[in-house]
């Protein structure tokens, strides 16, 4: 009996064509921003994605200090972190944060949109973001992503 045989190709590290793509933060909401630039990240917008292996698109994120937050949230907004010892538990509002860390917050949210495992924390060296207009990645030639266009 002469039939085909079919094979289903599954995309790795290797195979897939990773790209570096540069956002512009200035004006974007920040979970708006985040939650497309972890789809980026992951390979969600590509046609070989695969769940389990790292074939997204590296991210630079310029002009870090000049997110926008909506509703009430610049004010509101708490992160907490503990330091492991009784009473260690900080407190940092968002705006204390981006007036002094402003990389941070961008990662933070980004970093929450990944998956909670080894793939996460490797997928996660794939974001670089910058306060301001200058970044160190000019010899990666990265294209300009506008996430407007992106759903």
């Amino acid at each position: 009996m002469n039939t085909l045989s079919y094979k289903t190709l599954s995309a790795n590290t290797e195979t897939s064509n990773k790209k570096w793509f540069i956002v512009n933060a200035e004006g974007q909401t920040l979970g708006r921003l985040a939650s497309k630039v972890a789809k980026v990240i992951r390979g969600k917008y590509k046609t070989c994605y695969t769940p389990h292996a790292d074939c997204g698109d590296n991210v630079i994120i310029i002009n870090a200090e000049k997110i926008s937050f909506s509703g009430m949230k610049l004010e509101n907004k708490e992160y907490v972190r503990f330091s492991g010892y009784p009473g260690g538990q900080r407190f940092t509002s968002a705006e204390s944060m981006l007036k002094n860390h402003p990389e941070r917050l961008i990662e933070k949210a980004v970093k929450g949109m990944l998956p909670k495992n080894a793939l996460g924390r490797k997928l996660f060296t794939n974001l670089k973001v910058y306060a301001g207009e200058t970044h160190k990645h000019q010899a990666q030639q990265a294209e300009t992503l506008n996430l407007d266009t992106l759903k």
